[in-house]
């Protein structure tokens, strides 16, 4: 009787065992199939993945609830963003704010017409039409230089190397490269007018991008010139060089990851590699209002499509310039301007900024009571400029 009993007490407790893991599979399966349908109509459905990214994940901040930097009205000051700060040119002071609004550094930097390029954490600053360059390294004076003539165009790259366009000289357009502590590398002199330059990642080959005028046709041209052999004074530095068709009017230039050269042309954009062309956008039969090559391994083209008799959209394609894999975002309205810098693609919508990354997804939206009219971006930060403050959006 004893060994009954002790049977008939295990089955009950067993049978309790099983009725917990069934439960536990089912609530597991049932959290999965709601967590797929939901991802699903977020990806697919604009109002639903509107109302997640405002109720949810927090996306959307209103004017006046963000950190601030007082700035004076009255005064000419220059903004820019970079790495993860704001810096503001005031008389020759270069105050540097963090993203809090809190003042942190405050460099001497004798520019009163500034043009900037920055890239990962470098800073580069020049003197508009004058011969003051700056390069700054986070929140300090890597070095400082002149150079004889006016300076037209700056560039630097992620890793400190510097470029400048210098005209007024003898010659049409001379460059001069500098390394990460300023040394200067080499010159190289051309009897055309530059409109963009670019350094590679690696910092070997510097292109750049020419446009000749002389002849009653248009001609652009871009030459690539590998770094080591022009500091060594060699006369084969020139590692490349293509010609546009006649007409082509370029524009832009940026390297790329793997050393891919993009440029952009008033109809299209391609890409350079080992001496071939792909075309990645062309613009022939679309409403194209902006393009950028400004982003980390993607360029992108906006376009206005309509959405109503009397109303249109932003259509944003960003191109991945290593696949060439195309993702799209829409904004309910038409951008009046776009900022663009790293990871991060910003429109300007008049009343509202949206923040978008080259996944295609919506990082943060700013929703002010009044016109937007300047804005500034890097890839942790973006800062919106108003008379007397610039209202700070961490991204």
């Amino acid at each position: 009787m004893k060994d009954v009993w002790t049977q008939e007490e295990i089955i009950p407790e067993t049978r309790k065992i099983n009725v917990k893991k069934i439960a536990t599979i089912t609530i597991i399966i049932t959290i999965t199939v709601i967590s797929i349908i939901v991802i699903g109509v977020y990806n697919t459905n604009r109002q639903v993945r509107n109302w997640i990214d405002i109720n949810i994940f927090r996306k959307e901040v209103q004017q006046d609830k963000v950190a601030t930097i007082e700035i004076n009205e009255s005064e000419a000051t220059s903004i820019y963003s970079f790495n993860k700060y704001i810096g503001i040119l005031n008389k020759t002071k270069f105050t540097i704010y963090g993203n809090t609004g809190n003042k942190e550094k405050e460099l001497d930097i004798q520019i009163s017409n500034p043009i900037y390029s920055s890239e990962n954490r470098f800073l580069a600053i020049a003197e508009n039409k004058g011969q003051k360059i700056y390069s700054i390294s986070d929140k300090e004076i890597s070095w400082e230089s002149e150079v004889e003539g006016n300076i037209s165009q700056i560039h630097i790259n992620k890793n400190g190397y510097v470029a400048v366009v210098i005209v007024d000289t003898s010659y049409k357009t001379v460059i001069a490269m500098y390394n990460p502590s300023g040394t200067p590398i080499f010159k190289t002199y051309l009897s055309s007018r530059v409109v963009d330059v670019s350094i590679s990642n690696d910092n070997k080959f510097l292109a750049i991008a020419e446009v000749d005028t002389s002849g009653t046709i248009i001609q652009s041209n871009i030459k690539v010139i590998a770094i080591d052999k022009a500091e060594k004074e060699k006369t084969d530095s020139v590692e490349n060089a293509y010609q546009s068709e006649v007409g082509k009017l370029i524009t832009n230039i940026k390297y790329q990851e793997k050393n891919r050269l993009v440029c952009m042309y008033t109809d299209c954009i391609i890409e350079l590699e080992n001496g071939q062309t792909k075309t990645l956008v062309e613009n022939q039969n679309k409403k194209v209002i902006f393009q950028s090559l400004n982003l980390n391994n993607y360029i992108c083209s906006i376009e206005e499509k309509s959405s109503g008799l009397f109303t249109a959209d932003t259509l944003v394609n960003l191109i991945n310039a290593d696949n060439q894999e195309k993702k799209e975002y829409i904004a309910d309205s038409v951008a009046r301007k776009i900022y663009t810098y790293g990871d991060i693609v910003a429109l300007n919508l008049g009343t509202e900024v949206e923040f978008i990354n080259t996944g295609g997804w919506l990082v943060k939206r700013y929703v002010a009571n009044q016109e937007i009219t300047n804005i500034v971006v890097s890839n942790s930060l973006a800062g919106i400029i108003y008379r007397d403050k610039i209202e700070i959006i961490n991204l």
